[in-house]
């Protein structure tokens, strides 16, 4: 009280101090008081401008360059962060305090009012300076192994609000006069209107935490999206979305939530186990799938990757054949070779030996059921390579040499008819009997 009553003197003093030298240089009585009001004003102003300009182009910028110079990470985000920035804007406003006793003395009725602005501006400036430090906490962490692919922009998110809540309380109460505990029961009075507005940030707040939790998405993951168009890298999680590049460049924007309600498929089990799929079938003819003689045989065991299985298959098929006395004049009598299992052998041991195959990884070649484009012969297997543009140079490799080599065991591709092949055809003429005439379709 003895301290307040002393500051109290003090501005009554400096008020009818200037207050007496106003009106000893002829200023009227009745005007002397606005006159007066102004004249501290304006000085207050002037000491505060000057207490800004030292704060904000001395010391901010002394600190600055010292923290480009120094050798750690942390107070250069606090720079980039406009932390100091924040801090000098609360050293004018502290001041400010003090002097508006002195500067409306004559005007008591103001102090109050004036006061709780300033308060109110000072809890706002703490909350932008703390709201600087945790993200320069934020971008102090990306650079730690362990949080590079953590949401921490849902967590600074979550902190942010959190904060702001708290101030809100805090000016309630300068406001109104009245205990915190009367605007919290206000707020819970209010509870289902601010569930609905705040609706999307709860689903978001709550999605971040069980995406993180379960460790469902991590920044730099490649997702598929395909309901909301999501084909790419995720760059950013935040609170209530996620946002994803895709391959063509363009930004696809998804709620956080949505990664909990519907289904997405995530990469990440390609990129860790170093291995990506290749699912491709070749579809053979139908027609062309026949037995080989013992020439055809014969010819294909040059083939060095065939040579020791044909040699061992063709053994024991002549020995199963001996043994059950199969009547060989008929060549479904008995065991033999075909060529489409010729080549789906072959197959198999050419991605056996490709160099860039995982053979710690599934290597299946087979055939899937027959259908009107003919008998698909499947290739799963998975490259050690899984950068997309080396991943489909590899593909596309083993596929030209398959395609290509598939003619040497007298084996077809199917291909549906095309314009040409239309074109091509020789028709009878209508109503020609024998030795009528016939015609081509050509162009």
């Amino acid at each position: 009280m003895e301290i307040q009553g002393e500051i109290v003197n003090y501005s009554t003093f400096v008020y009818h101090w200037t207050y007496d030298k106003l009106i000893s240089w002829g200023v009227p009585v009745e005007q002397a008081n606005w006159v007066n009001l102004f004249v501290l004003l304006g000085l207050m102003l002037i000491v505060l401008g000057l207490i800004d300009f030292i704060v904000r182009k001395v010391l901010v910028s002394v600190l600055t360059s010292a923290a480009k110079r120094s050798s750690t990470k942390f107070d250069d985000y606090l720079v980039s962060n406009r932390a100091l920035v924040h801090f000098a804007r609360l050293i004018p406003l502290v001041i400010s305090i003090q002097f508006i006793p002195v500067v409306f003395s004559g005007f008591p009725g103001w102090i109050g009012p004036l006061r709780k602005l300033v308060d109110i501006l000072l809890v706002l400036g703490w909350v932008m300076l703390f709201r600087a430090l945790f993200r320069s906490v934020r971008d102090h962490l990306r650079t730690k192994k362990g949080f590079q692919d953590k949401p921490l922009d849902s967590y600074l998110q979550v902190v942010n609000i959190f904060m702001f809540f708290i101030a809100g309380i805090i000016i309630f109460t300068m406001v109104t006069g009245k205990s915190p505990w009367a605007f919290l029961g206000a707020l819970g009075a209010a509870s289902a209107i601010l569930m609905l507005v705040f609706k999307d940030t709860i689903l978001g707040f709550v999605a971040s935490i069980q995406v993180s939790t379960n460790d469902m998405v991590r920044v730099g993951d490649w997702i598929e999206m395909p309901k909301y168009g999501a084909d790419g890298d995720v760059i950013e999680i935040n609170l209530n979305t996620v946002k994803v590049q895709n391959w063509d460049k363009t930004i696809t924007t998804i709620p956080t939530y949505y990664l909990i309600t519907d289904s997405f498929k995530n990469w990440r089990g390609m990129q860790d186990a170093g291995g990506r799929r290749i699912k491709r079938a070749i579809n053979i003819k139908i027609s062309s799938i026949r037995y080989l003689s013992r020439e055809e045989i014969e010819r294909l065991s040059k083939i060095q990757l065939l040579a020791s299985y044909i040699m061992e298959r063709q053994a024991e098929i002549d020995r199963y054949n001996a043994e059950t006395k199969a009547d060989r004049s008929m060549p479904v009598n008995g065991r033999n070779m075909t060529n489409v299992g010729l080549f789906r052998q072959y197959i198999n041991r050419y991605v056996q030996n490709h160099p860039q195959i995982r053979k710690d990884m599934t290597m299946l070649v087979r055939q899937l059921q027959p259908t009107e484009h003919g008998l698909p012969i499947e290739v799963y297997i998975f490259t050690s390579d899984i950068r997309w543009a080396i991943y489909e140079d590899i593909m596309s490799d083993i596929f030209d040499h398959l395609l290509s080599a598939i003619k040497y065991f007298e084996l077809e591709v199917f291909e549906a008819p095309a314009s040409d092949d239309i074109r091509n055809l020789r028709l009878p003429m209508a109503g020609g009997g024998k030795g009528g005439a016939a015609f081509q379709l050509t162009e």
